[in-house]
């Protein structure tokens, strides 16, 4: 035997004496031998004596660790928040387009012949036009002049011009914002009367009086009616 194991021996039989002495779990309810004061006697090698009713169930941590099952730690339990159901949001209801209204007033009633300053019926027909968009919330006026062919293109242009923008200085003093007015002069190129009279470009009563109609100013008026 090795000299290395004597003392190991002497320990066992050191141990097994102090457990005769000490006293035995004769009931079976601990499974290991017990010192006098109740408690696991334990060797100088901090070792258990188990005894003959031990059983893998009587196992203790202090000297069968790998047999005690160690307590599982707690389940956390995630609660999910309470799903609150809200009421779908109400679409907005789509605004009104602007409605847009065109009016053609002829130069016989805003204009002399040849001319760009107001008569009293061109104001009285004006008039008429401010009563009527009273109801409506305003977004744009176009005022766009024209001219018959008679006379030279520079200046019909020119006239047409003078024309809207007399159109828009009435309908300003009337209370029409001023940036509310656009103006627009179209000269000869958007004739109306087409070959109705005639390819002439003389200056005479009867092809003055054919071309009435390409004498106009033509009125747009944009917005949206007011709710009644």
């Amino acid at each position: 035997m090795k000299k290395s194991l004597i003392p190991l021996l002497l320990a066992f039989a050191t141990m097994a004496a102090s457990a005769q002495t000490a006293g035995i779990d004769t009931k079976g309810t601990v499974g290991y031998v017990i010192d006098q004061r109740g408690n696991v006697a334990k060797s100088g090698f901090n070792l258990c004596w188990r005894t003959n009713y031990w059983t893998p169930a009587m196992a203790v941590a202090d000297c069968d660790p790998d047999l005690v099952k160690k307590p599982e730690a707690p389940k956390v339990v995630v609660v999910a928040p309470p799903v609150v159901e809200t009421a779908p949001a109400k679409k907005a209801e789509p605004l009104p387009k602007p409605a847009a209204e065109k009016v053609t007033l002829s130069t016989d009633a805003l204009f002399d012949f040849d001319k760009a300053y107001l008569r009293a019926e061109g104001k009285a027909s004006l008039d008429g036009l401010v009563a009527k968009i009273a109801d409506i919330q305003l977004e744009v006026i176009i005022a766009v002049g024209h001219t018959d062919r008679i006379g030279a293109d520079a200046y019909n242009q020119k006239l047409s011009d003078r024309r809207a923008a007399a159109v828009k200085t009435y309908l300003t003093s009337k209370g029409i914002e001023v940036n509310r007015v656009y103006t627009e002069g179209k000269g000869e190129k958007q004739p109306v009367t087409g070959d109705k009279c005639g390819k002439s470009v003389a200056k005479n009563p009867k092809l003055i009086a054919c071309l009435q109609p390409d004498r106009r100013v033509d009125i747009e008026v944009i917005g949206t009616k007011r709710p009644k």
